[in-house]
């Protein structure tokens, strides 16, 4: 990528719609846009001011291709920092074709993937996790990705990180002072206010760090098993939170044989759902099958709904919550215990029942009561699912790590910055508490694009849609 040439692409998706845009970058965006556009009052639009739309056609000679909008951008007042110009035309693929073939005919080189937004960063119109929110945006399938995104593109997160830096840079160029000092023995810094915020910066990291596994399951949403015996309601529960009879429901049991999923939305987080064979000895081999995948699935989900038939007796369902296979009650998962059936049992016998399970359970465990088959308090098993991935305890503008390289290299500063602390504690000359300070700011500056490397560059950059 260079940032000499103008580029172009089609940044809508590929395709027939309604309406089509075909973007241009660069120096010569302008007069490249001028060579195929005419407006009705023959007007250019290297003469017209920021920010304005302007009718008219693209032709090539006298043949006219398209009746088109252009929207003209001067730099650096634009996306990517450079004049830039879009133009809406109708969505046919051969016009699309047409009217990028002409625009490179007249000088503009195809965008790459991600090239749009390369120029807005290294024009410093974005900072590299902006860069990243704009990916996440475009991918963000629920409310709450969408909300992350924007907080991220807005500068949430950045701030934070250039605010440790700022504070950390101050710092080292104290102590670098000293240094040039060393023979005179004066000392710039405050060793006090050094601890403590090297505590300060400490807990601000770990908390963003800790905040990933949160970012994650917003992100990708949260896979959720649904699992126990058979004939415990699982499909039955399935079909209740989809709205729709999604599984077949029988009360012989083993019908279920293989992991069902689907994907339901609630207060904006993506939960999915997988209902699976039920756990059972038994000889068919397909229903062996179903019942191994059953135990992957459970190990592999974040959230547990653990199904009891509340009419069983009540050793059985001690036995029941006390082993559920795949599932030690160690793992960093959340397990949702659900006394399902209710409606076919007396109100006293649940109240007894709840009290003596939620005795054998973990705090990081929830107990719902329900009736699957005629929806009694689902919305309490709503309750429990925001509950376990944590959303209820956040505020709008908290920042949420989503990024696994900004989880790699928050681990990295915060190993620096234990190992500063640790040397501060242990008076480590003040060179070696620089060079540690130093390394906390570089891992610091890789987040935000400060310092960059192609190789991370590249990394990002591939996956955006060409035209972005």
């Amino acid at each position: 990528m260079t940032g000499k040439d103008t580029i172009t692409a089609i940044s809508t998706p590929p395709g027939m719609g309604a309406i089509a845009v075909v973007r241009l970058s660069g120096e010569n965006a302008l007069q490249i846009c001028d060579s195929v556009f005419t407006s009705p009052a023959d007007k250019k639009l290297i003469d017209q001011e920021a920010n304005t739309l302007h009718y008219g056609t693209v032709r090539e000679s006298d043949e006219i291709i398209d009746e088109v909008v252009v929207g003209l951008f001067r730099a650096p007042h634009s996306y990517t920092g450079e004049d830039l110009v879009e133009i809406s035309c109708h969505g046919s693929v051969y016009i699309q074709k047409r009217i990028l073939e002409l625009l490179v005919s007249k000088g503009a080189r195809l965008a790459q993937p991600g090239e749009f937004t390369m120029r807005a960063f290294m024009n410093g119109k974005l900072d590299l996790t902006q860069v990243e929110a704009v990916a996440d945006l475009i991918a963000s399938g629920s409310k709450a990705a969408h909300r992350v995104a924007m907080n991220q593109m807005r500068g949430g997160f950045t701030q934070e990180i250039k605010k440790l830096r700022d504070k950390l840079l101050g710092f080292i160029s104290l102590i670098e002072l000293e240094l040039d000092f060393s023979e005179e023995d004066v000392e710039f810094a405050d060793r006090s206010q050094l601890k403590a915020l090297l505590e300060e910066i400490k807990q601000i990291l770990q908390k963003l760090r800790n905040s990933f596994a949160l970012g994650n399951v917003i992100k990708n949403g949260v896979p959720v098993a649904i699992a126990g015996k058979t004939n415990s309601g699982k499909s039955t529960l399935l079909n209740l939170l989809l709205s729709e009879e999604k599984a077949i429901v029988s009360d012989i049991e083993g019908t279920t044989r293989d992991s069902i999923e689907d994907v339901i939305s609630i207060r904006g987080i993506h939960f999915r759902l997988i209902d699976t064979a039920g756990i059972r000895h038994t000889e068919d081999a397909v229903e062996k099958l179903g019942i191994a995948r059953t135990l992957e699935k459970i190990r592999n989900a974040a959230v547990i709904i653990h199904l009891l038939d509340a009419r069983l007796p009540e050793e059985e369902l001690i036995r029941q919550i006390g082993h559920l296979e795949g599932y030690s009650g160690q793992e960093d998962k959340k397990r949702i215990v659900v006394l399902n059936k209710i409606d076919l049992v007396q109100e006293d016998r649940i109240e007894s029942l709840s009290r003596q399970l939620k005795n054998l359970m973990s705090e990081k465990e929830y107990l719902v009561s329900l009736s699957a088959k005629k929806g009694i308090h689902l919305d309490m098993l709503e309750k429990a699912l925001i509950e376990a991935t944590g959303m209820d305890t956040t505020n709008e503008n908290d920042v949420i790590i989503t990024n696994v390289r900004h989880y790699e290299a928050l681990e990295k500063s915060l190993s620096s910055v234990q190992r500063t602390a640790t040397g501060f504690s242990g008076n480590v000359p003040g060179d070696l508490l620089a060079q540690d300070i130093r390394e906390t700011i570089h891992y610091l500056g890789e987040i935000t694009g400060d310092i960059t490397d192609n190789d991370i560059l590249g990394n990002i950059f591939k996956n955006f849609c060409i035209g972005k």
